[in-house]
């Protein structure tokens, strides 16, 4: 039995899932912001000790690997190898859109959708990608700038649900489209990771710990200070 721990920081939630078999055996999850560098550590113990888990017992850590926060990414990818490491256990990296399409999947229950998991990024941009409900790829993982006629090709032929904390700049402007779904309720998770990181363990389908960097998906823009007296 693989016992894999997940870590999810690429997004506005934390979330830790110790795993066994792709079974979530315990979780914790926060949704507050800005919560993630104070809360993963502590988040990892507990988990452990209530699965019952000896850390040496591990198979794998996994870890979301964007895109995403860029903080949030280099909080969760740096816990996930500093374990790897101390622990001498292979990385499994996990698409954030992917994992967020695979909770999405099992709220449509088998009917004909697609599945649009969206991120949120900069004013009208999203991260997105579309997926089919066996997680196939559809539309690759992209930076979006939403406007009226985003995903208009997609949406002429299919139904697609689209959830993530970037979906409501896309329904302001795509509301008016009959086969688009909207979801508030959606959160990232860990929940949601686990049977892919358990399929990729089996698969062997490991990162080099020493090379491995997240998803940004774009260059990190770091904001510039305001100096009093400047424009």
């Amino acid at each position: 039995m693989a016992s894999i721990l997940n870590i999810e920081t690429a997004t506005r939630v934390c979330s830790v899932a110790l795993a066994i078999d792709g079974t979530v055996k315990s979780i914790r999850e926060s949704h507050v912001a800005n919560s993630h560098s104070e809360l993963i550590t502590l988040f990892v113990d507990e988990v452990m000790n209530e699965a019952g888990i000896p850390f040496p017992q591990l198979d794998a850590v996994s870890v979301s690997k964007g895109p995403g926060s860029y903080t949030g990414l280099r909080i969760g990818v740096s816990t996930a190898k500093g374990f790897c490491y101390a622990l001498d256990k292979p990385l499994i990296a996990i698409n954030t859109l992917k994992a967020m399409a695979a909770g999405m999947a099992k709220l449509v229950k088998g009917e004909n959708f697609l599945l649009c998991p969206m991120i949120d990024a900069r004013r009208m941009e999203v991260y997105a990608a579309v997926f089919n409900t066996e997680l196939e790829e559809i539309k690759p993982t992209e930076a979006v700038i939403v406007d009226e006629n985003s995903f208009s090709e997609l949406l002429s032929a299919n139904k697609i649900i689209f959830a993530g904390d970037g979906a409501p700049k896309c329904k302001e402007v795509l509301s008016h489209q009959p086969n688009a779904t909207f979801t508030d309720e959606f959160h990232p998770s860990t929940a949601y990771m686990t049977e892919l990181s358990e399929q990729k363990f089996r698969q062997n389908d490991f990162e080099d710990i020493a090379y491995f960097e997240p998803y940004y998906l774009k260059d990190f823009v770091a904001g510039i200070p305001k100096v009093k007296g400047l424009r």
